[in-house]
């Protein structure tokens, strides 16, 4: 029982992330996972999808494309890290809150976790007696080039991640920003993912120069997506995770 015609075109939105942005920041950028990559078919390339509505992250694998990807992460601007004194995830409004103004996929009556479970799941199937709540999915989990098969029993094999974590933008500037626009960073689906849970915990609260995803085709989409969120934020990364995330997409 999956969601068709209208209901299925608006549907995709923010997730679920707090191990992203809990934990201490991991070491340098894994070097492994080279293999290929895993697609279901529908994952959208980053820079096809700005508002982040279409399911996935496809890898930029053009010289067009990965020029392009350059040219937007280019336009970031970039300062030094601040402190995490005061950051509490409720500073981002309640997790999944599908209330958040000005984001796609709000007030559709699903929480963002599930709207972006069916964005990006296949063979779904929903709780009894619900068409929102996701019980069970396949999904081609972009960051590990893996399969998951996926069971609400063992949930947490499958975490939403906040592509520029919360805590992260926190020590970026998002401390001083109004309630609303916190809330919709947490929120957006341009920066949630559902990824594989050991990824995404591994992950913290690390910027693209202390991790990167573990299967390399992906990595120059992935810092595209960062700087997609970036610009529409207008938040800044620091020098050393603009560098790095040029140098996925070959500058």
């Amino acid at each position: 029982m999956r969601r068709t015609g209208p209901a299925a075109a608006t549907l995709a939105a923010a997730l679920l992330l707090a191990g992203c942005e809990a934990l201490e920041e991991s070491g340098s950028p894994t070097e492994d996972g080279g293999a290929a990559q895993v697609s279901d078919g529908r994952a959208v390339s980053p820079l096809d999808n700005p508002d982040g509505t279409d399911p996935g992250l496809a890898p930029l694998t053009g010289e067009t494309d990965r020029a392009g990807g350059r040219g937007l992460i280019e336009t970031v601007k970039t300062k030094g890290r601040g402190p995490r004194t005061g950051y509490d995830r409720d500073e981002f409004g309640y997790a999944w809150k599908d209330t958040a103004d000005g984001v796609p996929l709000a007030r559709n009556g699903c929480d963002t976790r599930n709207d972006l479970l069916q964005r990006d799941g296949q063979e779904l199937r929903f709780r009894s007696g619900s068409d929102c709540v996701v019980v069970a999915m396949t999904l081609a989990d972009p960051y590990t080039a893996k399969t998951i098969e996926w069971r609400k029993a063992k949930a947490a094999e499958v975490q939403i991640d906040h592509v520029v974590p919360l805590s992260y933008s926190w020590q970026m500037g998002s401390s001083r920003w109004s309630v609303a626009k916190r809330e919709q960073l947490a929120n957006d689906p341009l920066n949630l993912i559902p990824v594989d849970g050991g990824a995404n915990s591994s992950k913290s609260d690390s910027g693209p120069a202390a991790w990167l995803p573990p299967s390399k085709p992906i990595r120059c989409a992935y810092a595209v997506r960062f700087a997609q969120v970036a610009v529409k934020y207008e938040m800044p990364v620091t020098t050393a995770d603009k560098e790095m995330m040029l140098r996925q997409c070959g500058g």
